[in-house]
């Protein structure tokens, strides 16, 4: 669609408020560029928000300070070997050999701050993987009062990501509720005093205004934005791309029930998230079509996607996501993710016929595909169980079940998806599982974990698996025998945490027709775009830790600083 006539203009306008966007935002205005970004929902922050705000970012100067050894040439080997085949090599060390430089950049220029962590790579075995870490890096918590009115239209963190749901917590707190080791109570009520003395905010709003993870990185981002008199416009949708000839020009948007035709003078960048809540596209592209199952924020619909395509942008790998086991959790619009309990010593994961099909260890991304591969006929895996015994539910969380408390005062919500049997047999009558299998299933795994090895699927061998298992217990930390009554089983499914195929995209972030030519003035980048990870998940970030670099190396190069 062509346009002539303007109701606004501006260099650079950014599609989407996630960290991606903002980035784009911030490194083209630093170029002296007038931007604008505009953000389809009341809420600002996109699933960046409500993530653990982690970037996987190769040989930072973080890294460097912590006396750790990397190169790009090491990350470039690793995610080589992890990703697809149709991910050029120039997209690839565009990453590892920008991000670093990204993130220095985000240090230099914003209120943003991070910590590189021994964060063991998901695939450390592959060369070029780093069993001990410091790829992985999480922002340091922000006073979200630094921002006003405008902390209550941020989006909200995950449910997941949330002490009781709602009340930010950082890494290291999280750690501590979780094994509590000595003091542990003394970090739960800092955490609940911190919330409750928030004296003002409690008179107005739950929401907590101590920024921790994803929130903690939005929240800076914002902060430059406003300091760089970049403005961001709320329930805006985007409906079309303008255009004139082969270039885009602008986009014709909706704000508040009104048609807008919004000049780009320079282009275009597209960061609207992918399209994990669109059920069509789903059905069209995906194996598991309930977009219910999706961790993805419900506003993920792939509009970027399907504007872009119109005008002749391909796409490539849109069978791809990131794949996650989830829990579906009553009064919650999206799936839960399940990160820990899988991997801690105690809990099996098995099919409806009663068997274990996977390393319930394995990264989520591993465990949500092998979830969904091994969705069969009689051993149906939607859902699978969660299963564990007394022991472990008084020591860990699983899903919205909580350690410590009696099944009772539980809320309504985990009560609600919790079965629970006096043996194992009553427990399989409950999940409709076969009674027999499931306490062969049990007896094997439990003859397995006395002895620290599990012959049928490893877990507990891999770094990854140790890093989430408890180290108090030997001689593997992801395995102990499920034997004290009562048992519990949680159903759990494949679900994703969004997209990763998408609009195809050069090393600078432009979007490529179908003919494999650039289109002048749009750009792509995060989970609209199709990721340079093609289908494989490297480590902790690497979903914003791209979104983010290519957001910089767009903004860059829209504003002509490239």
């Amino acid at each position: 669609m062509s346009g002539s006539t303007w109701d606004d203009s501006v260099d650079v306008l950014v599609i989407g408020s996630g960290a991606g966007g903002f980035v784009a935002a911030l490194t083209a205005a630093a170029s002296h560029a007038k931007v604008l970004i505009l953000e389809k929902s009341d809420l600002w922050g996109g699933s960046s928000a409500t993530s653990g705000g982690g970037i996987w970012i190769p040989n930072s100067h973080l890294a460097q300070a912590a006396g750790i050894t990397d190169s790009a040439n090491l990350a470039f080997q690793y995610v080589r070997a992890l990703s697809a085949e149709n991910v050029p090599d120039a997209n690839i060390r565009a990453y590892v050999e920008t991000a670093a430089e990204m993130l220095q950049w985000l240090e230099t220029n914003t209120q943003v701050r991070y910590a590189s962590i021994p964060y063991t790579d998901y695939e450390a075995e592959v060369p070029g993987g780093k069993p001990e870490g410091y790829r992985t890096h999480l922002p340091l918590p922000l006073d979200g009062k630094l921002l006003g009115e405008e902390v209550q239209t941020l989006r909200p963190a995950s449910p997941a990501a949330s002490l009781f749901g709602f009340i930010n917590w950082d890494w290291a707190e999280t750690g501590m509720l979780l094994m509590r080791p000595k003091g542990w109570q003394k970090t739960l009520a800092r955490i609940l005093a911190r919330y409750a003395f928030d004296i003002d905010q409690r008179l107005r709003s739950s929401k907590d205004r101590y920024l921790t993870l994803g929130n903690a990185l939005l929240g800076g981002l914002r902060l430059a934005s406003r300091d760089r008199n970049i403005d961001l416009w709320l329930n805006t949708r985007l409906v079309d791309l303008l255009t004139d000839g082969a270039r885009v020009t602008g986009a014709l948007v909706e704000r508040d029930g009104k048609q807008l035709r919004i000049e780009a003078r320079r282009g275009v960048v597209l960061a609207a998230g992918g399209f994990e809540r669109n059920e069509t596209m789903r059905a069209q592209h995906l194996k598991i079509s309930d977009p219910r199952m999706s961790g993805g924020q419900i506003n993920n619909t792939g509009d970027a996607i399907v504007v872009a395509s119109a005008i002749g942008a391909a796409t490539m790998n849109m069978d791809s996501v990131w794949w996650a086991p989830v829990f579906s959790v009553p009064g919650e619009p999206r799936g839960r993710l399940s990160t820990m309990e899988r991997a801690l010593p105690g809990s099996i994961i098995v099919n409806q016929a009663g068997k274990r099909y996977m390393n319930e260890a394995a990264s989520y991304h591993h465990a949500g595909a092998r979830m969904a591969a091994a969705n069969l006929q009689g051993a149906g895996t939607q859902p699978s169980f969660i299963l564990f015994d007394a022991d472990f539910h008084h020591k860990y969380p699983v899903g919205p079940l909580m350690p410590l408390i009696p099944d009772w005062l539980q809320p309504a919500s985990a009560r609600a998806i919790t079965l629970k049997g006096n043996t194992l047999r009553e427990l399989a009558a409950k999940a409709n599982i076969p009674p027999d299998a499931l306490q062969a299933t049990v007896d094997r795994f439990n003859e397995g974990a006395r002895n620290g090895h599990d012959a049928d699927f490893r877990r507990g061998e891999a770094a990854y698996d140790r890093f989430y298992g408890d180290a108090r217990v030997a001689p593997n930390p992801s395995l102990a025998p499920i034997e004290r009554a009562p048992f519990y089983a949680v159903p759990i499914y494949a679900g994703d945490i969004g997209t990763n195929g998408g609009l195809v995209t050069d090393e600078n972030a432009r979007v490529r027709n179908t003919g494999g030519d650039i289109i002048i003035g749009l750009y792509a980048v995060g989970n609209c775009s199709a990721s340079v990870m093609g289908r494989s998940y490297p480590g902790a970030g690497a979903t914003l830790g791209p979104a983010m670099t290519f957001g910089y190396i767009a903004g860059r190069h829209v504003a002509g600083a490239n």
